[in-house]
């Protein structure tokens, strides 16, 4: 059997061919791909603008700049990839985390709680782990009650829908964000985007993914003025040329990672290993994370992992607390009282959960696994 990996892309050749059709015209950088590309996704998620950005980290710092101050506070996940909670420090405001609930997702009657001691909490930063959307009805209440600004981190939940809203649509939220790395939904190599319903929002955006720089037709034709400071955050022709093949082929791809999920469902049942959750249709499932209570087995995480490895079996661990970091510790973090994301971290891990991997290799995962905790 070769490596099974945690995840990877789905690359065919109509995505090769595109790629290389744009190679051979005129745009290599910032041509009409970005836009056919915002576009297409704008359909897709039901945000009435897009802006297509370098990477999904990318994505969040612009999506910070353009809804927070310095010294603002905002509520955000322990339960994430850095970037998320980074891009509140990245414009000078600070990160309060949060426990999450027991479906990964930061909990939201935590939330609220934290609301009501502190009424000066500016925005609130939530994730659809693993592609779980947060409950919509829940952010709405908590943006009109408290008047807080709310992001979703959509990196890992396109295609999800939670009650007829889909994810990026931004409904309920200020922004939405994305990310097109190689282990996501679609792939542009690189590469990530905002959603919002704001036009004053969406300009200021694409001023600073371009260095801050404005043009306008009343300019003369070597004329611009750079009226904040921004940066080079911009996709390439190349990569939206990638991501529109990818776009249509979301519902293939989901369909898939429903079979996968609930093929694990099944075989899992009357196990030692449960999953965060089962399948119910509303996650888009880009990560499979399951629990494993370590202290009942004679078997260590790190046993588990690096034999799995000998195995040709990469799972991988989704997250470390953030606010568990040496950095964030550096800052005064890590004696928050986050007991569900304390005991999560300790059981976690996620199993191979892409679109390619095929009915044989998942077998031989499960099978392997259950061997090994044996």
């Amino acid at each position: 059997m070769n490596f099974i990996p945690y995840s990877k892309q789905s690359i065919e050749q109509d995505d090769i061919d595109a790629v290389v059709e744009t190679l051979k015209s005129d745009f290599l950088t910032t041509g009409p791909k970005i836009k056919e590309f915002e576009d297409a996704l704008s359909d897709y998620c039901g945000a009435n603008y897009v802006v297509a950005v370098a990477n999904g980290t990318a994505a969040l710092h612009l999506a910070s700049l353009a809804l927070l101050k310095s010294r603002d506070k905002v509520l955000t996940t322990p339960n994430s990839f850095l970037a998320t909670s980074n891009s509140i420090l990245y414009v000078g405001a600070k990160p309060i985390f949060v426990d999450i609930a027991e479906d990964g997702n930061i909990d939201l009657d935590l939330c609220e709680e934290v609301l009501k001691k502190d009424p000066s909490i500016k925005a609130l930063y939530g994730v659809s782990f693993s592609g779980r959307m947060l409950n919509q009805k829940k952010l709405a209440y908590l943006r009109q009650t408290y008047n807080i600004s709310i992001l979703e981190d959509n990196a890992h939940s396109i295609g999800a829908v939670y009650d007829g809203i889909k994810s990026g649509s931004c409904a309920n939220s200020e922004c939405g964000i994305f990310s097109f790395h190689p282990v996501k939904h679609l792939t542009t190599a690189e590469g990530g985007a905002i959603t919002t319903n704001s036009k004053e929002i969406y300009e200021k955006l694409l001023m600073l993914r371009a260095h801050g720089m404005v043009k306008t037709p009343d300019m003369k034709p070597w004329e611009y003025e750079m009226r904040e400071l921004g940066f080079n955050y911009r996709i390439t022709d190349i990569q939206c040329a990638l991501g529109l093949t990818q776009l249509k082929k979301q519902v293939g791809f989901l369909q898939r990672r429903y079979e996968i999920a609930k093929a694990y469902d099944k075989a899992l049942e009357n196990t030692n290993v449960k999953p965060l959750y089962t399948y119910d249709g509303t996650s888009s499932y880009h990560l499979y994370v399951v629990q494993v209570d370590f202290t009942k087995l004679s078997i260590t995480k790190e046993d588990l992992f690096n034999t799995l490895k000998e195995k040709n079996i990469g799972i991988q661990l989704h997250y470390i607390p953030i606010n568990k970091q040496p950095y964030y510790k550096s800052l005064g973090y890590g004696s928050e009282n986050t007991p569900v994301m304390d005991n999560y971290y300790r059981e976690c891990f996620s199993l191979p959960m892409y679109p390619l991997l095929s009915d044989e290799e998942q077998s031989y995962v499960i099978k392997t696994l259950l061997e090994v905790l044996r």
